[in-house]
């Protein structure tokens, strides 16, 4: 039997969602506690902290100040060279037109040929298909802004009507808290469905524990995203 993955990438740039990051940590903190060896990193630009809200990148016009920030173990120039899972998230920093976020594309393709597994949240799917890696293979992103997500790589077989969706190694999910879904999900094809629900009952979180369950592509229908 092959030995199961342990050392997982979190993948940080300027802008991220801080859900999309912090929901499925959680999944893999509970876990690491309960049945399974986790060793997690963060990756980012370099080792200074990585913000939610940098100056670069307008974030509203209400004028709010809400930043989390998180200091990276490691860079995009020397992350592990025994990682086998990496957590894309996304969050504005993913908008083709911030260029913060071409580092982060240009990352992802140099690393994808060395995992064993690609998790992807909301727009982080974005970061993915820009990087070539999901040419080809089905993927889903966040409905609310769908279209301008899927337009950036037409190569890949967007799905819109899908909680997550899995094509070989690449997990790809719906928008913010479905990447707590996906991370499950995963966890229960990767690590057993019973150490996967019972991560879940101990954050007392509803798990959503079906890929088709997807109210959201019609909430958001007639949006930018339609």
């Amino acid at each position: 039997m092959s030995k199961v993955p342990s050392k997982v990438g979190v993948l940080l740039f300027p802008g991220f969602e801080p859900l999309d990051v912090f929901g499925p940590v959680e999944a893999f903190h509970t876990i690491s506690h309960q049945s399974t060896k986790i060793d997690l990193v963060w990756i980012g630009p370099t080792l200074d902290p990585v913000s939610t809200a940098p100056k670069e990148i307008v974030m509203t016009t209400v004028g709010s100040t809400v930043d989390t920030r998180v200091v990276p173990t490691h860079t995009y120039d020397n992350p592990p060279e025994d990682l086998e899972v990496l957590l894309v998230p996304g969050g504005v920093g993913t908008r083709v037109q911030v260029p913060t976020s071409d580092a982060a594309v240009a990352f992802v393709k140099k690393t994808y040929p060395k995992l064993k597994y690609l998790i992807t949240v909301c727009t982080g799917a974005g970061i993915a298909a820009r990087a070539g890696v999901l040419d080809g293979k089905r993927a889903t992103t966040n409905k609310y802004v769908w279209k301008t997500t899927t337009m950036t790589r037409p190569e890949v077989n967007w799905v819109r009507t899908a909680r997550y969706v899995v094509d070989g190694n690449c997990w790809t999910s719906g928008g913010v808290s479905a990447g707590i879904d996906v991370t499950l999900a995963w966890m229960a094809s990767v690590y057993g469905q019973e150490a996967a629900r019972d991560a879940a009952n101990h954050m007392e979180y509803e798990w959503r524990d079906d890929r088709n369950w997807d109210p959201f592509a019609y909430m958001f229908s007639d949006s930018e995203g339609a």
